[in-house]
């Protein structure tokens, strides 16, 4: 049975914004971390808040030999303002052969050479941000999460059109192409949507779809 990142821990290379925000976070959820960074002013600022945090120049290949690096399950390279430590690391780990690697890109090319090298997970961590703070800003929707495949999930206020109503009435569906997943009411329970669920003005909704039909039917609330 494969070990877990709660059992094998996980290598957070970098304590910039980014870096900090994970190892922080996964502390929080009870997994292992070993955070490392060149910088003391970061490394000091940090070990108050982390059980395991080295002053360490990561793209030097005997550091990473030094810490373990090949014994943790996950390795994640928060390095981004220099492309070439971001790269020289992520290289270094791809050698190990053991941890998988999830790194930071600050650019299409930055991201497609940590891919040609071996990275299994790249992520555009501003990129991605500004997309979603753009659907924010430009419709009505609260929350929004997007993958991949052009497909979001978004938290947001009933359009006028289907207050009211139940979900069977309205029709949303075939009428829009997307799907109330739930529906939050003030004080209640997050209620998970059937076809004899009653929407209300005051309601929350947690719609599925393809993102533009989304952003349609955003606009209609």
């Amino acid at each position: 049975m494969p070990r877990s990142a709660r059992d094998e821990g996980v290598l957070v290379i970098g304590l910039g914004r980014f870096g900090a925000s994970i190892a922080l976070t996964l502390e929080k959820l009870g997994t292992q971390v070993l955070a490392i960074d060149p910088d003391e002013e970061l490394v000091q600022k940090y070990s108050g808040q982390l059980t395991h945090v080295v002053r360490a120049d990561a793209s030097q290949p005997e550091v990473l030999d030094q810490v373990g690096a090949a014994n943790f399950s996950i390795a994640v390279v928060g390095v981004g303002t220099t492309i070439e430590a971001s790269v020289l690391i992520a290289a270094n780990l791809v050698d190990l052969g053991k941890p998988v690697i999830w790194a930071k890109a600050i650019s299409a090319a930055h991201g497609r050479i940590l891919q040609r090298i071996g990275c299994h997970h790249v992520v555009y961590p501003e990129a991605d941000a500004g997309k979603r703070v753009a659907h924010l800003v430009n419709g009505r929707l609260m929350d929004f999460i997007e993958f991949d495949d052009d497909f979001a999930i978004v938290k947001m206020r009933p359009p006028h059109e289907v207050h009211g109503k139940t979900l069977a009435q309205s029709d949303i569906r075939q009428q829009f192409g997307v799907t109330v997943v739930g529906v939050k009411s003030p004080g209640k329970d997050f209620t998970y949507a059937v076809p004899e669920t009653m929407v209300a003005a005051h309601d929350l909704l947690i719609v599925s779809g393809r993102t533009e039909l989304i952003e349609k039917f955003s606009h209609r609330a």
